[in-house]
């Protein structure tokens, strides 16, 4: 056949004019017809890889990584020191440990990654079916290449990004669900290419496209490209044209790595770390020092009974002083604790199975739990100071009802009426000239205005109309059309259909791009969709323009207030912005509906403007914005909705909780400020005493100075307020709350350089002392910023991030702690976040009851672990003084290896999981028992020096204890005095068994595996020194 030439079909703007050169071509079917050699262009594979590592690279990889940990590279270090220098103890008594350490963690983190390999797997063997020289031929995802043509059923997910060419619907469309791209629920509609073969083995063409590019957002704009990870709905089968392929689709190009977090514990090991290694170094100079100090009085550096070798006395003296000062190092770094990091870790994951096991956290509607994603940050819970929260599907349900509407300035609010079959009551006091034709303008609008779609009931054919008969009566008023359900982008839209179903107008579904309605006298209205002019975030309006049955172009407009108010005539405006007004404050979800009727020549142009921008290959965003904003000016006002959006269970009860425990609220949310204040007194978070502090649009605008000033100003007078006139020392009387908006927080932002760091700072200590902050009207990038700035503010505060929606990631994965909730928005959020929940009100026994114990849990464990081996390593320290700092070891080289790995590791271990110094319910119901362990407050100084100086003591009193009982000498049955090894066995059983009985001591929650780990570990000690003594010996 002739080949064809694809439009362009991808564009997205370039900085440049060179479109030739960041454009790809792709030949379908067949080769360019030119003379000279053809080189195919190289595209990589459809192969997806999310792994870090192949089994080639894992073991060098691995350990880079690992050495790169400072504990774990100076074991290393220790270890080859021993190997190569004649030190006290064995090369085994630190590569042992070592080796363990690395090979659990290696094990765990080869886990990991073979987990995501077989996620890989499963997406690169999917089965597909690709069209190859007329004949269907079934191969596998990973194989396909650019420019196949691949067919794909209904449910099914794209396995790559495809140009759609053919579909099974009449009207040449499909429909398509992203929820896993960009978190939206809803079914967008894509377009074939107009004028392409319809036979596809005979086609050939040529297709010119951009270069793969990761921004989601305008890609979504094309309506002939399907993304990879999209699913098929609502249509039998489509075929399209691979354009992009594995690493280089959409999806795989967003797909973020997470950066490693890391919990404010792992910065306190470390801090304490050094002090040890202060520690160990400086008993290695002492003693180093005081053997030559020894050495130097005659007959002590040779006795006669010791003479030297030829070798030992041509040594270099300076070089014997560091070999001596190695040994000495090798002798007592058993105080850095190598097997505390295993334990850690053990302790990390094993513990966040007790978070996934939960069945408080099991949620029997959608049958999950919660979600541990990273391990890595349990004890972080327990120190959380600030949560950023999203408003919509968080702290609400995401979950619309339609309450009331308001028609040229009258409120119609639904009533059940099973006489009057519209349910329409008017609750104004007059009627007024009112005509019903604006009454039903205003629902042909909800009826038109949307890009709602009818769930074809399964088996049945495209008539709709025989399923009007089955009545269900719902709340009085029959909707006929309840049995076949709607899909849509938002809630919003299906409660608004829902809505004018209701008052008698149900919304019938689209054939062909013709919208059938039927309307209060049962009879069928169809019109032709020529035009969606789809919502952006941007315009916050959405709109259709339809050709009725006489054949006048109408266009319909629904958006918020703030966006519909200034392109209608303002006389209309005053009698329903006092509706929208109340409707806010009391919490409801409000659009007005808005219409204009276009003439043949307003509609021509219109057509023709549109057309143009959608196939501008530069600026096309640009462009359609413009045509829009041309198009959607002069309408005529008509009405406004009213929505509801629920809370969620027990929503108020979790936000007081946590401001019981100290923990700062703030309300990120891209919401009206009205609405999102209403959210705010509902959950308690502003309570009726609260002074708010407002800081929007509204309160910059005096329209004498300019914004700056009037901002400068503001946030002088709020600082006076909440930061400057409450006294330091007592209590604040008055509680304040700040709202602030996505404009206003940008002058904040992006003021000129010299005076926004002035104007954050006032903000951020304004801020600080509010109980709660409201920031509406986010963009999500804001979200983050906010996170940011609070996050880098002085003291470095935890922060905790919980979201639902794809426009959450960001903050989640900029916070300490990022939460998701598996909630109607896709699972974006859940996917980047660092633990899931499947409701808000999981989060108050996350953080107050599993967060709390966590915490304290490592923290004991950490202090215990320094503890026990000062102790340890104290008494080989003192021994040095009384063995004429000859390096010879007190401890057996078995106790030497084993103490940290099989004698006392198990206690602390079965301690850290299971130890509950309160019990979870108490820890709920007294919420300030949250503060008490607020800002790290266990592993201060303070406490740590506690624990040192314990370990001192309990050490010198081993030391000092036992050699007081060898005072007495005592003969063995055969003569012989005890020697050093029986004085150091009996050192290291007193230590074995205070250690383990001091841990016994503070443990309050008992079980079973306390009780064995616990009296295990000293019955082990016990028969291992009975076989070992006998072997020696």
């Amino acid at each position: 056949s002739a080949c064809k030439h694809l439009r362009p079909l991808e564009s997205f703007s370039l900085e440049c004019d060179e479109s030739r050169v960041d454009s790809r071509t792709i030949y379908v079917g067949h080769r360019p017809s030119t003379t000279e050699a053809f080189i195919p262009p190289k595209f990589c594979d459809n192969r997806i890889v999310s792994s870090k590592y192949t089994v080639w690279n894992f073991l060098p990889k691995n350990l880079f990584e690992q050495f790169r940990r400072i504990a774990n590279f100076y074991f290393l270090i220790i270890f080859l020191v021993q190997v190569i220098v004649d030190t006290p103890t064995s090369p085994v008594t630190s590569g042992l440990p070592l080796f363990f350490v690395i090979t659990v963690t290696a094990i765990k983190q080869g886990y990991e990654d073979w987990l995501r390999h077989k996620a890989d797997n499963e997406v690169n063997k999917y089965p597909v079916t690709v069209l190859e020289n007329g004949r269907r031929m079934g191969t596998e995802s990973e194989k396909i290449k650019v420019g196949d043509v691949v067919e794909v059923n209904e449910d099914e997910t794209f396995p790559c990004d495809l140009i759609l060419l053919q579909s099974t619907r009449d009207d040449d469309t499909c429909f398509v669900t992203t929820a896993s791209l960009d978190g939206e629920s809803n079914h967008k509609t894509h377009y074939t290419v107009p004028d392409t073969e319809k036979d596809l083995d005979s086609l050939s063409a040529t297709i010119e496209c951009e270069q793969p590019q990761p921004d989601l957002y305008k890609s979504l704009g094309p309506e002939n490209l399907l993304l990879k990870g999209a699913t098929l709905k609502n249509t039998q089968r489509i075929c399209g044209v691979a354009v992009y392929t594995g690493m280089e689709t959409k999806m795989a190009l967003n797909y973020q790595g997470k950066s490693q977090k890391r919990s404010a514990v792992e910065k306190s090991i470390n801090a304490f770390l050094l002090v040890y290694l202060c520690i160990l170094v400086s008993k290695a100079l002492v003693c180093t020092t005081l053997k030559y100090v020894w050495q130097s009085k005659p007959g002590q550096d040779e006795p006669w009974y010791n003479q030297k070798t030829q070798r030992e006395k041509e040594t270099n003296l300076y070089l014997k002083m560091f070999t001596d000062f190695l040994s000495f190092m090798v002798l007592f770094n058993f105080i850095i604790p190598v097997s505390m990091y295993v334990t850690v870790e053990m302790q990390k994951f094993l513990g966040s199975f007790f978070i996934t096991w939960d069945r408080d956290f099991y949620d029997p509607e959608i049958q999950e739990g919660a979600l541990v994603n990273t391990s890595d940050l349990n004890e972080e819970l327990g120190q959380v100071e600030y949560v950023f929260t999203d408003k919509t599907g968080t702290l609400t349900q995401n979950n619309m009802e339609f309450i009331e509407c308001c028609i040229d300035g009258f409120q119609y609010k639904y009533r059940d009426a099973v006489s009057e079959l519209d349910g329409f009551s008017m609750i104004s006091d007059s009627k007024g000239p009112f005509n019903a034709r604006r009454e039903e303008l205003f629902l042909r609008a909800l009826c038109l205005c949307h890009t709602v779609q009818v769930k074809e009931p399964t088996g049945r054919g495209q008539d709709h109309t025989d399923s009007m008969a089955g009545v269900d009566g719902m709340e009085g008023c029959p909707p006929p059309h309840e049995q076949t359900g709607f899909i849509a982008s938002s809630p919003d839209e299906v409660a608004l259909v829902k809505g004018a179903m209701r008052y008698g107008f149900t919304f019938l579904g689209m054939e062909s791009k013709k919208m059938k309605i039927m309307n209060r006298s049962n009879a069928i209205e169809t019109y032709d969709l020529l035009h969606v002019l789809n919502f952006d975030p941007v315009r916050r309006r959405m709109s259709v323009i339809v050709r009725s049955k006489s054949g006048d172009a109408l266009l319909f407009c629904k958006g918020a207030d703030s966006s519909i108010f200034p392109r209608v005539r303002q006389e209309e405006v005053e009698k329903i912005r006092v509706h929208v007004e109340r409707n806010a404050t009391e919490g409801y979800r409000t659009l007005c509906v808005a219409y204009k009727k276009l003439s043949p020549e307003e509609y021509a142009r219109a057509d023709a403007d549109l057309q143009a921008a959608r196939l501008a290959l530069q600026d096309r965003e640009e462009k359609l914005i413009a045509v829009y904003n041309q198009v959607e000016a002069g309408m005529t006002l008509i009405g406004a909705t009213a929505v509801e959006d629920r809370l969620q269970e027990e929503a108020a009860e979790t936000m007081e909780a946590l401001q019981g425990a100290g923990i700062k609220v703030w309300v990120l949310t891209g919401d009206k400020m009205e609405t999102a204040k209403s959210t705010c007194y509902a959950c308690r978070l502003f309570q009726r005493g609260t002074e708010l502090l407002e800081l929007t649009v509204r309160t910059l605008e005096d329209g004498v100075r300019k914004r700056e000033e009037r901002l400068h100003d503001l946030l002088l007078e709020y600082h006076k307020k909440a930061v400057q006139d409450v006294p330091g020392w007592s209590k604040p009387s008055q509680d304040f709350g700040f709202i602030i908006d996505g404009a206003s927080l940008s002058m904040v932002f992006n003021s000129s350089e010299s005076s926004s760091s002035h104007y954050k700072n006032l903000f951020l200590q304004i801020c600080q002392n509010c109980t709660t902050v409201l920031c509406c009207r986010m963009a999500p990038l804001q979200k983050a910023q906010i996170v940011k700035m609070v996050k880098c503010s002085k003291g470095s505060p935890i922060t905790l991030s919980i979201g639902d929606g794809a426009n959450d990631v960001s903050m989640i994965l900029e916070a300490h702690v990022g939460i998701g909730i598996k909630g109607k928005e896709g699972r974006q959020a859940v996917r980047n976040s660092d633990y899931a929940i499947p409701k808000l009100k999981h989060l108050k026994k996350l953080l107050l009851g599993h967060g709390h114990l966590y915490y304290v849990r490592i923290a004991h464990l950490v202090q215990y672990f320094f503890y026990k081996n000062l102790c340890f390593i104290l008494p080989q320290f003192l021994y040095q003084f009384f063995c004429g700092y000859s390096q010879q070891p007190l401890y057996d080289a078995a106790y030497l290896t084993m103490y940290n790995i099989c004698f006392t590791s198990m206690p602390i271990l079965a301690y850290s999981l299971l130890e509950q110094h309160i019990c979870v319910e108490v820890l709920l119901d007294n919420a300030t028992l949250y503060r008490s362990i607020a800002k790290n407050a266990m592993l201060r100084w303070v406490p740590f020096l506690y624990w040192t100086l314990l370990g001192v003591f309990h050490g010198l009193l081993f030391f000092f204890g036992v050699r007081f009982l060898f005072g007495n000498p005592a003969l063995q049955a055969n003569g012989q005095v005890f020697g050093n090894w029986s004085y150091g066995t009996i050192v290291f059983t007193v230590l074995v068994f205070t250690v383990t009985f001091k841990l016994a001591l503070d443990t309050r929650h008992w079980t079973w595996i306390n009780h064995f780990v616990i009296w295990g570990s000293l019955c082990f000690y016990v028969i291992f020194s009975f076989f070992w003594g006998g072997i020696i010996w």
